[in-house]
């Protein structure tokens, strides 16, 4: 089995499709594999899974560690259906605050490589979803900061408008305050 890397408008922001083997027993796939990894340039270094089921409408995130404690995230769906959002949060680079959306499915398998200096956002499609993600990094709460999932500046075009969100997401900083607040900022990543 094989992966396919494909680019996005965000430099380093890649969708990754894996060959996978699927007939009347259910599937198979290797969702990772080092050594293709490394060979198609992807990281290899994660130290930390994390998986999350959401009901249908909530929304998580623009979510990110700031580069004190830098992280990045191989993110799939393994049941129901998402939009995955990634949002360039490096200041300096030509497409900061720019977003890349794409559905990820438990049917498609298709998952979203959001390197360092990205926030990450998902919304619930289906009734309910689950989303697991390796991390290249360790959850570290002093360096983590939430940009408004609807900042105007954003501007994502979500498909609902009263998404179901954490007092952390409601709360979420614009753009505009995220470069501001240089405790915050991810720098040149």
């Amino acid at each position: 089995m094989d992966i396919h890397v494909s680019t996005t408008p965000l430099e380093g922001v890649l969708v990754i499709d894996t060959d996978f083997f699927r007939d009347e027993r259910g599937f198979f796939i290797e969702v990772y594999h080092e050594q293709r990894f490394r060979e198609h340039g992807l990281p290899t270094n994660f130290v930390q899974d994390n998986h999350s089921r959401s009901g249908k409408a909530v929304l998580r995130g623009f979510h990110y560690q700031d580069m004190t404690a830098p992280m990045g995230k191989l993110v799939r769906c393994t049941y129901g259906a998402i939009l995955d959002v990634a949002l360039d949060l490096r200041v300096g680079s030509p497409t900061f605050g720019k977003y890349f959306a794409i559905e990820l499915t438990a049917e498609n398998m298709r998952q979203l490589w959001v390197p360092p200096g990205f926030g990450h956002a998902f919304l619930t499609l289906s009734e309910a979803a689950e989303v697991q993600y390796k991390c290249t990094g360790l959850y570290t709460p002093p360096s983590e900061g939430t940009v408004a999932w609807n900042d105007p500046d954003v501007g994502v075009d979500w498909p609902i408008q009263s998404p179901v969100l954490s007092q952390r997401d409601q709360n979420g900083m614009s753009l505009r305050q995220y470069l501001e607040k240089p405790a915050f900022r991810c720098g040149e990543c």
